[in-house]
């Protein structure tokens, strides 16, 4: 779901969503290349949900 009110803000956020699809997809490669495996028997869904737990922070553990 965009949040964007403006044009830029929508084109920004699109922007983001290929960007972060491009590194998950990326990281599927390099992990399918390390553990010798096709790249098709990665699961892109694993991988997100892998990604949005390694960058979670619990409330009260940062600082700002």
């Amino acid at each position: 779901m965009l949040a964007s009110k403006t044009p830029d803000g929508v084109c920004q956020q699109i922007w983001a969503h290929l960007l972060v699809h491009r590194a998950l997809r990326e990281l599927m490669l390099e992990t399918a290349a390390a553990r010798r495996l096709d790249p098709d028997r990665i699961s892109f869904t694993e991988t997100l949900r892998s990604a949005r737990r390694s960058v979670t922070v619990t409330p009260g553990g940062f600082s700002p």
